[in-house]
């Protein structure tokens, strides 16, 4: 059983004081307003208007995720000297063969990766019953590569097999925050090998619209690549490549 802890309750309080600020002020500001109005055309209000609802409807799990990064840069003072199998201890990365080198190359614990070569959207049963024994409190979606080549390029049958991955994750996980990593680049000769790999950008476009419509955060990797973390395939990644995705991930999710 997950228990609400008293920091997710101040958060969430945070959230609701700002709100609750932006209205007392916006509400201030018409008085004056009208007070000074009596003289001249009606205050045109559309505009705080316009700001109290977009308050009212922000993605609460954006605005908690900026605040633990905010309360992260105000703990730098003290260096964090946890390992990343600390970091991730009640996190999980869920994904194909790329996320397995999290475990291969002994850079996360087993019990944070759950992993399966070759694997594709529609194939995930097993691995979501691996999460829920796990009941982790943040989990990172790792999948697109061998999709794209299942789906041959339709970005749309992609985004409904991602999405009936992510309800059947949070009917049997409400609690635990979902990330969705974008889909790593493949370098050019591969490309040239593999053409249906050209769609990984519209894939990528896809998947954050689907992102945002489901206010679940994305985290957007393409830059992070570069030459040099390529294995000989052209598409999995080195051992020294993982530390730096691992603490990327680990400073968006502010674990």
């Amino acid at each position: 059983i997950v228990k609400i802890e008293k920091k997710e309750i101040n958060k969430r309080t945070l959230v609701i004081g700002g709100i609750a600020l932006a209205v007392v002020l916006i509400a201030a500001i018409m008085i004056a307003e009208g007070v000074s109005g009596m003289k001249k055309k009606k205050t045109d209000v559309s505009e705080g208007l316009k700001i109290i609802e977009q308050a009212e409807s922000a993605d609460v799990t954006a605005i908690e995720t900026k605040i633990g990064q905010l309360e992260a840069k105000d703990s730098q003072g003290q260096e964090d000297t946890r390992s990343l199998k600390e970091i991730f201890g009640s996190t999980v990365v869920m994904g194909d063969s790329i996320s397995e080198g999290f475990a291969e190359f002994d850079v996360l614990n087993t019990s944070s990766v759950i992993s399966k070569i070759g694997v594709e959207l529609d194939e995930l049963d097993e691995q979501v019953e691996q999460l829920v024994k796990v009941n982790p409190q943040v989990v990172f979606l790792t999948f697109g590569a061998n999709d794209i080549l299942a789906t041959k390029g339709d970005e749309k049958a992609y985004i409904e097999q991602y999405k009936a991955l992510i309800e059947k994750i949070q009917k049997k996980l409400p609690e635990t925050k979902i990330f969705i990593n974008s889909i790593f680049p493949v370098q050019k000769w591969r490309v040239e090998e593999e053409p249906l790999f050209e769609h990984i950008a519209e894939y990528n476009e896809a998947l954050r619209a689907m992102c945002d419509k489901l206010q679940i955060a994305y985290v957007d990797n393409t830059e992070l690549v570069t030459d040099r973390y390529y294995e000989a395939d052209g598409m999995h990644f080195k051992a020294d490549f993982y530390p730096v995705w691992a603490r990327r991930m680990a400073e968006f999710a502010a674990l």
